[in-house]
């Protein structure tokens, strides 16, 4: 069901920034903080809100997303539904904010949770990864021992020699955790074939986006022991197709592919032609995680961490607990 909007709306795009605890590391960036945009739309009774931290990797930031939706200020206001915004903005950090602001001011509207609207069953918590930022080996251990509720770990991987000791390291410190891996496009297949021993005898159960987005073609023939999942190599619905054969499951981040209505299409397309599917996310607070949380219910891997290394969450906060995830519905998308 995908309602229009029946009333003229106001708009509010708000910049907002999160300081990290610390510094947090991927293949090719250092993140300290979290730069946001907060989309708002009142009908003058109901209200809804979409948080957006766009592509960083598309220099998708705040204010390139604020300039793209000031542009169709007039159109949203004069009150559009979701397929008419898709239409209107590319997909990116913009449409996602806007896109979640519809979701959460049609259930405001309808009195029918978000989850209802789409489908779904009443949702559950969500067991979900714990992110290590790629580190000094000993730094990683650490830090995998700190997060003592997790049963399922992250490890941001670069392509340096120093991968090998990384995984191993934190194997070590947590013999008792699922375990994934995630390269951000950092592996060549020379690289991949020098970790891949330390990876399989680690007991890792994904491969994330080993190599640049623009070599998929490294993927045919690859005949990995470990599942593969593309991330920066599905931006969006139509990339789906393409990745059969090629990628074991998809990473769905709202931020790539434009908010919720999207990610529920392709989730269930992924489904069709025999993919996984993840949820992941590019930091963000209860507001972003949210809405990712309700397509997280259609999904095999969950990575909603994002307000883990931030310094502070909304009120009221995403809550992990036992290593699962879950969001108050009051955040977002409440009847």
């Amino acid at each position: 069901m995908n309602c229009a909007a029946p009333s003229r709306l106001s708009l509010r795009i708000e910049a907002e920034n999160w300081p990290l605890r610390t510094p947090f590391r991927i293949t090719g960036y250092t993140v300290t903080d979290l730069d946001a945009l907060v989309v708002t739309l009142d009908d003058g009774t109901h209200r809804g809100r979409g948080e957006a931290a766009g592509v960083y990797y598309h220099d998708d930031d705040p204010p390139r997303m604020a300039a793209q939706i000031e542009a169709v200020r007039g159109q949203i206001e004069a009150g559009l539904d979701r397929d008419a915004l898709a239409r209107l903005l590319p997909r990116g950090g913009a449409r996602n904010a806007v896109d979640c602001a519809l979701w959460d001011l049609e259930a405001r509207r309808s009195g029918r949770p978000a989850w209802a609207l789409a489908g779904l069953e009443p949702p559950r918590p969500l067991l979900t990864t714990y992110t290590l930022g790629a580190d000094a080996p000993e730094v990683m251990a650490a830090g995998a021992r700190a997060f003592v509720g997790a049963r399922a770990l992250k490890l941001k991987l670069t392509g340096e020699a120093a991968d090998i000791e990384r995984v191993r390291a934190v194997r070590a410190a947590r013999p008792d955790v699922w375990i994934g891996v995630d390269a951000n496009q950092g592996f060549t297949p020379a690289t991949l074939t020098r970790l891949m021993p330390a990876l399989v005898e680690s007991g890792v159960g994904l491969l994330e986006q080993p190599f640049p987005l623009d070599r998929d073609i490294w993927l045919d023939g690859l005949c990995s022991p470990i599942p593969v999942a593309a991330d920066e190599s599905v931006q969006g619905l139509d990339d789906i197709a393409g990745l059969v054969g090629r990628a074991d499951v998809i990473n769905i981040k709202l931020d790539k592919c434009g908010g919720l209505t999207e990610g529920l299409a392709m989730a269930r397309e992924a489904r069709r032609l025999g993919l996984g599917v993840m949820v992941g996310n590019m930091l963000g607070t209860a507001l972003a995680m949210a809405p990712a949380f309700v397509l997280g219910q259609l999904c095999d891997i969950v990575d909603l961490d994002g307000p883990i290394p931030l310094a502070s969450d909304r009120d009221p906060p995403t809550v992990y607990e036992d290593g699962r995830v879950w969001c108050a519905p009051e955040i977002w998308g409440a009847a």
